[in-house]
């Protein structure tokens, strides 16, 4: 069990801080052109890459907003990763964790959106 003082890991496992690691070094174009643009508080909020959250490691947390940011290649089509998603999700949103999902389309090919997206959220979660 990881600890810290904010508990940002929310009783995650240790050797899933391992896996974030390696998932870092081995990000999708789309989630680097992504990280580009959300680093170094660049939308006015920390964010965290490859985060490991209780038995899950989302792709971006804002652990100030609970938020998770999730960039989805195609396989995330599919009715059983979609089904997977979903459960996903819903236990994410038990420690209360909102998820923002894109797809790899959006990120690459509609980033100011995908932005715009993500401070429309952040500036709705301030208002909570």
């Amino acid at each position: 069990m990881v600890r810290s003082k904010f508990n940002m890991y929310y009783n995650g496992r240790r050797e899933l801080l391992v896996n974030a690691k390696s998932l870092r070094i081995s990000s999708t174009k789309a989630e680097k052109v992504l990280w580009q643009e959300i680093r170094s508080k660049k939308l006015g909020v920390k964010f965290r890459r490859q985060h490991v959250i209780e038995n899950f490691i989302v792709d971006f947390y804002c652990h100030e907003f609970k938020l998770a940011i999730e960039v989805d290649g195609d396989y995330h089509l599919e009715a059983e990763q979609q089904e997977y998603d979903e459960n996903r999700s819903y236990n994410l949103n038990e420690y209360g964790v909102v998820v923002l999902r894109f797809s790899n389309d959006e990120v690459l090919y509609d980033i100011n959106k995908v932005k715009s997206k993500i401070i429309d959220k952040i500036t709705e979660l301030k208002r909570r």
